[in-house]
């Protein structure tokens, strides 16, 4: 339940449409008389019918695309479940806004603007005010060790998801196709109890090694995931209650950048665990929005394939990424343009004047 009727979030789920289904039927009519052997383009054939049926449109808008960093740290961090210090957080803040980064560099190759959003960095920005790529929107300084107590309170869940909102509408004018990326160290341990809650998989099932941890780390990990999972008591059947008691500032703001991006029919490229963890918790409170999501790849986290699977979502790539930032939605933007010029530029076999293979008879 969402607690108040007149919210940002209230009316952008109930701005929340069904793609269009009329549409896809029209894009699925001339993709199958493409000039080609019958969907001999496969997935990139079904990803075009996905988009005109996203923007209820024969020519699907994706050119102008941003790619959305959200940065928050996470009190869990103190329970030794990354290999990482948490002032990388800060320090890779401040080289997305130096345009340095992996996903600076990809989003520059796909044509995509970067913008960062401080929705819970722990560390001083401060000296970065100035900087046009960098949006501050801090709800906290991290979220609190919720190995001791819920990550957030339940209002702060709904103010880190109205800021995803709140982001995608000011992107909006700008913008006809989103990215999803993260940014926070720790945020492996959150996505992995999301994950194992809205899944219902155990901990062991969906937690990885995150940064690169060991064995005996790994284990601990888990251990120390699954205690907190205990004593918090997530509900699975409010996403809102998932993300307050085991989530992270960042990971509800990419839920809001999906209900934001859904809400004004756009589509949005979900990249790595964290970004499909927001994803579930977007699912959870608007089930259509699901409709909106493209999955970029799949990565090398365990639950990030189990994340995959209950949204019902087939991932375009699979490249052993493990990095985040947005870097795999990123490198996917340029299948999602492909799949547009497939279903504008090929000429059907009338248009071209080809001659069909005679249908086989059964």
């Amino acid at each position: 339940m969402i607690d108040t009727a007149d919210s940002l979030l209230t009316t952008t789920i109930a701005a929340i449409l069904p793609s269009d289904t009329a549409m896809r039927q029209q894009a699925h009519q001339r993709l199958e008389q493409l000039a080609i052997p019958h969907w001999s383009l496969g997935s990139m054939l079904d990803l075009a019918e996905d988009l005109a049926a996203i923007t209820s449109s024969m020519h699907p808008a994706v050119k102008r695309k941003s790619i959305v960093v959200m940065a928050g740290d996470h009190g869990i961090v103190a329970a030794g479940v990354s290999k990482f210090p948490q002032a990388v957080t800060v320090e890779m803040v401040r080289n997305f806004v130096n345009e340095k980064a992996s996903i600076n560099a990809l989003a520059r190759q796909v044509g995509a603007q970067v913008t960062v959003v401080d929705v819970g960095v722990a560390g001083d920005l401060s000296n970065l005010q100035a900087a046009p790529s960098l949006l501050h929107m801090k709800i906290a300084p991290g979220t609190a060790n919720f190995t001791t107590g819920p990550a957030m309170s339940r209002a702060q869940a709904i103010r880190a998801i109205e800021v995803g909102i709140d982001v995608a509408n000011q992107l909006a004018a700008t913008t006809d196709l989103f990215g999803t990326g993260d940014m926070g160290i720790g945020n492996t341990s959150p996505s992995s109890a999301i994950i194992a809650t809205l899944c219902q998989r155990t901990l062991a099932d969906v937690t990885g090694r995150g940064t690169g941890l060991d064995d005996v780390a790994l284990a601990a990990k888990i251990t120390t995931l699954q205690d907190a999972v205990t004593l918090n008591q997530p509900d699975a059947s409010d996403g809102l209650d998932v993300l307050a008691k085991v989530g992270g500032f960042e990971i509800g703001a990419i839920a809001g950048l999906i209900l934001g991006a859904a809400a004004q029919r756009k589509p949005v490229v979900i990249d790595g665990i964290i970004s499909t963890a927001g994803a579930l918790i977007a699912a959870s409170l608007a089930p259509t929005s699901v409709d909106y999501m493209i999955a970029g790849h799949c990565s090398v986290e365990q639950g990030h394939r189990i994340a995959l699977e209950t949204l019902g979502k087939r991932p375009l790539l699979d490249l052993d990424l493990r990095l985040g930032e947005g870097t795999g939605a990123a490198i996917a933007m340029n299948l999602v343009e492909a799949a547009v010029s497939i279903l504008t530029e090929v000429a059907t076999f009338e248009e071209a004047a080809i001659s069909k293979a005679p249908e086989q008879s059964s």
